[in-house]
C-alpha cells in the first residue's frame, strides 16, 4: 500500500476525535453560578376572612332558619351554654341578638375537628353590614361594612301613562320612582302628569362584590312639566342633604304639594259641584285623592293640631294650624295617627291619619282642605315661598357643584362608571 494513503488513514481517528471534542465544548450549557442559599419559592399570604386566617379552618354558610335562634345554630357548632348567655347579656347596641332574623345568611368558621368547634360567627343583616362575633379568646363583637361601590347612571323619559311605567320601562327601579317624587315632593302635583312630560335623572346605585345593594342617591335632576324645566341638584350646605335650583332657591317648600303618596285626583276644587251622595250642586272647597283605605295622610307641613274628631259629613277629620295664615284639614279619616290628639305639634311629613270613607262618603279617599286666614282656597294652586335657599358663604361651592352636575346631567347617556369605593373600616363594639 502506498506510503501515504496509510498516513492519511492514521491520521483519521486522530481528527474524529478533534471533531468530538469541538462539538462536545459548543453544546454543553454554561456553569451556572449560585450562592448556597439557592432559590426560594415566594411565600403566600394566608387567606383573611373577617379576621380569621382560614386555610387550615372551615367555613360554613348558611341561612337562619324559621323559628331558629342563635343559642340552636352556635350549640351545633360546639360553643358552651355560658359563651352563649354571654353573648345573649351584650348590650343591644353591641349586639341584639333578638334581631336575628329568618332567611338572613350568616358565616360559621369552626376548627376542621369532629366537633366542629366555633371560632366564629358571623351575621349579616344586608348586603354590606356584618357583625363578627370572636370566639377565639373570650367574647369579642366587631361590626363592619364590605367595601361598597357606587355607580353613576343617567336615565331619561317621557310620560305616555303614568312616572312608574315611564321610568321602569326605561330601566329605573320602582325605588327611583320613589325617590323622584321625594325630590319634587314641592314643586310638581304628581297627580296631574301629562303626556308628554319628560324626565331626566343622574342618580347612583350600590353594589358590593358585583351584588346590587340598593338605590344610591339622586344627584341631579331635570323634569319637564307643562312645557317647563324644573331643575334640581344635591347639595350639603350643612343642614343635611337637600335639593336645589339654579339660583339656589330650595324645591323643599312650606308645604308639601300632596298630603299622600302617589293616587289620583277625583275631584277638584269647586264652587258648583254635583254632590254624589246629596244629588245636589254646592261647593267642594277641597280635592279628593281617591286611594285605598288605610293608605297614610301625611301633614303637609309643621304646624300644631287644632281639632280631632267626627265632624258630621266630614267623617273623621284633622285640622292643623301653621301659622297665622295656614291652615289644613283632612277629611273622611278611616282613624287618626297613633296617639293624636288637640294641641299636638306634628312635623311636616307626621303621619296624622289614614284614608276612609266616614262621612257623607260613596268611597275611600281624602278630601284634602287648605285655608288662608281663614278662607279656603285651591290647595292645588298654593304656592309657597321657598325654605332654606343657599347660603350667601357657600354660594360659590354651590355655583360650582352645580355647574359639575347640570354638564353631567346633560350628557344624558345610558352608561355607568365606578365613582367612589367605601373601604371597610370595621368598628369595634
Amino acid at each position: 500500500m502506498n506510503k501515504r494513503i496509510i498516513f492519511l488513514l492514521a491520521l483519521i481517528p486522530t481528527a474524529l476525535g478533534l471533531g468530538n471534542l469541538l462539538t462536545s465544548c459548543s453544546t454543553q450549557p454554561e456553569t451556572q453560578i449560585s450562592d448556597d442559599k439557592g432559590t426560594e419559592a415566594p411565600e403566600q399570604s394566608p387567606t383573611v376572612l373577617f379576621g380569621f386566617e382560614v386555610d387550615s379552618l372551615e367555613v360554613v354558610r348558611e341561612v337562619v332558619q324559621k323559628n331558629e335562634n342563635l343559642s340552636e345554630i352556635l350549640t351545633r357548632y360546639n360553643v358552651s351554654p355560658q359563651t352563649i348567655h354571654k353573648i345573649g347579656t351584650l348590650p343591644e347596641e353591641v349586639f341584639d341578638v333578638r334581631k336575628i332574623q329568618r332567611n338572613k345568611p350568616y358565616t360559621i368558621i369552626h376548627e376542621p375537628d369532629s366537633n366542629k368547634t366555633c371560632l366564629g360567627f358571623v351575621y349579616h343583616p344586608n348586603v354590606i353590614d356584618y357583625v363578627v362575633v370572636d370566639l377565639r379568646d373570650s367574647v369579642a363583637v366587631i361590626a363592619g361594612q364590605h367595601p361598597v361601590d357606587t355607580l353613576e347612571h343617567t336615565l331619561e323619559g317621557v310620560i305616555e301613562s303614568s312616572l312608574y311605567v315611564s321610568i321602569t320601562e326605561a330601566g329605573g327601579s320602582p325605588l327611583l320612582v320613589n325617590a323622584l317624587s321625594e325630590v319634587y315632593a314641592w314643586e310638581i302635583d304628581f297627580f296631574g302628569l301629562q303626556k308628554g312630560d319628560a324626565f331626566k335623572i343622574l342618580y347612583t346605585t350600590l353594589e358590593v362584590q358585583g351584588e346590587s345593594a340598593g338605590l344610591g342617591e339622586i344627584k341631579a335632576a331635570s323634569f319637564t312639566h307643562m312645557d317647563e324645566e324644573l331643575l334640581a341638584f344635591q347639595f350639603d350646605q350643612g343642614d343635611g342633604i337637600e335639593y336645589f335650583d339654579e339660583e339656589g332657591n330650595s324645591l323643599r317648600k312650606t308645604f308639601l304639594k300632596a298630603p299622600l303618596s302617589y293616587t289620583r285626583i277625583s275631584s277638584k276644587f269647586s264652587y258648583n259641584r254635583l254632590h254624589p251622595v246629596l244629588k245636589i250642586r254646592r261647593p267642594h272647597l277641597g280635592v279628593d285623592y281617591a286611594a285605598p283605605t288605610g293608605t297614610p295622610v301625611l301633614s303637609v307641613g309643621d304646624g300644631t293640631v287644632v281639632k280631632r274628631g267626627y265632624a258630621g259629613g266630614a267623617g273623621k277629620m284633622v285640622k292643623i294650624k301653621h301659622n297665622g295664615t295656614y291652615t289644613t284639614a283632612y277629611l273622611h279619616l278611616s282613624r287618626y295617627g297613633k296617639g293624636l290628639k288637640v294641641g299636638d305639634r306634628v312635623k311636616q311629613g307626621q303621619v296624622i291619619g289614614y284614608v276612609g270613607s266616614t262621612g257623607l262618603s260613596t268611597g275611600p279617599h281624602l278630601d284634602f282642605r287648605f285655608y288662608q286666614n281663614g278662607k279656603a282656597i285651591d290647595p292645588l294652586k298654593v304656592d309657597p315661598p321657598s325654605a332654606n335657599p343657599i347660603k350667601e358663604e357657600v354660594k360659590t361651592a354651590y355655583t360650582e357643584t352645580m355647574m359639575k352636575l347640570k354638564a353631567r346631567l346633560q350628557e344624558a347617556q345610558q352608561a355607568e362608571s365606578i365613582v367612589d369605593t367605601v373601604q371597610d373600616i370595621p368598628v369595634k363594639g
